[in-house]
């Protein structure tokens, strides 16, 4: 890796997962974002291997997430846990400190953004630019933001989901409601409780959304086992699911990401709202992956959605290519160390 390639890094903070991306090499990082803490605050573990002790730690060990809806919940913790991402994707013997772009909900204050920014600067970036999600959604999808044209984007990941119409290379109106993935697992957890007095745990709630979840009835349901603990009994119980007992219990979720979407319509300009019934909603973000949700959008506003190609990755993509032109996008950049 010659140092000119290490000195720059675009990275997709989200709730559940950071992404971090190197030009020319693409996606070099993928893991959730978890930290382990010990009871005197020493920090054990960071990623894939925090996210393994999840619900399964002895009391004097705590894994848990430092970004709650899209934003740092814990300062220290997500320092460390960027400046282990960072070391980890430049490598031990690396002496250069990186440009880092990294990606905000669309609707962050100016407060959440400046601790991003000095969480990052503390982490050994160089200078740390602030990007909001929509937009590097946007780029990732291969959208050219910069044409006088709207383009509707709907970016779901684990906590939020941020909606905007971005024309000029600028969001025209958008929303950002802290209902994502993380909510419609809770939504599950709380119905097996409910329903089956079955306790699971988050893990269990995200392979039940993933294996058999849908936001529409489907006609052919898939079928789940799901283990767990009887509340009454307090034994290990094993009960079957389908698809549509699932879809009623995370509706309530799904019509709050709908209603963003509506109310983003409503408050969009008539010109741009033309623009969008010609080329369709784009969908990204790994929450946006739940089977038929583009076609329960299109039922719901009536303008047909899209899944991007590679929808998980498009933020980070997008990091990575606003890195590469910083001179194109740089009115899309809104705070810069």
């Amino acid at each position: 890796m010659s140092p000119f390639s290490a000195r720059k890094l675009g990275i997709d903070l989200g709730t559940t997962n950071i992404l971090v991306f190197a030009p020319g090499k693409g996606i070099i990082l993928n893991e959730p974002s978890v930290v382990a803490v010990s009871d005197n605050n020493k920090i054990l573990a960071i990623g894939a291997e925090a996210k393994e002790m999840v619900g399964r730690t002895p009391d004097s060990i705590t894994a848990y997430r430092p970004m709650k809806d899209g934003v740092i919940a814990d300062y220290r913790v997500t320092e460390a846990m960027l400046r282990y991402y960072i070391n980890k994707a430049l490598g031990k013997w690396n002496l250069w400190k990186p440009d880092v772009l990294i990606s905000v909900p669309a609707g962050v204050t100016s407060t959440e953004r400046r601790a991003v920014v000095e969480a990052a600067v503390k982490a050994g970036a160089k200078n740390a630019y602030v990007v909001k999600e929509p937009i590097l959604a946007a780029i990732g999808a291969g959208i050219k933001i910069e044409e006088a044209a709207g383009h509707m984007i709907v970016d779901i990941g684990g906590g939020t989901t941020d909606v905007a119409v971005i024309s000029l290379g600028g969001i025209v109106a958008s929303t950002s409601v802290k209902v994502a993935g993380n909510k419609i697992d809770a939504a599950i957890v709380d119905y097996m409780k409910k329903t089956y007095n079955l306790a699971i745990g988050e893990k269990m709630a995200e392979d039940i959304k993933i294996k058999i979840g849908s936001a529409i009835p489907m006609d052919e349901e898939l079928a789940l086992s799901v283990k767990g603990r009887d509340f009454v009994l307090g034994l290990p119980r094993t009960v079957e699911i389908k698809s549509n007992e699932i879809l009623k219990a995370i509706s309530k979720e799904l019509r709050e990401m709908v209603n963003a979407v509506k109310h983003v319509l409503q408050e969009t300009p008539p010109e741009l709202s033309s623009d969008i019934i010609d080329r369709g909603i784009i969908m990204t973000g790994g929450s946006s992956l739940l089977r038929n949700f583009p076609e329960l959008v299109f039922r719901r506003t009536g303008v047909r959605a899209v899944l991007a190609k590679d929808a998980l990755f498009c933020v980070a993509k997008g990091t990575g290519i606003a890195l590469e032109h910083l001179d194109i996008y740089k009115k899309s950049i809104i705070a810069k160390r």
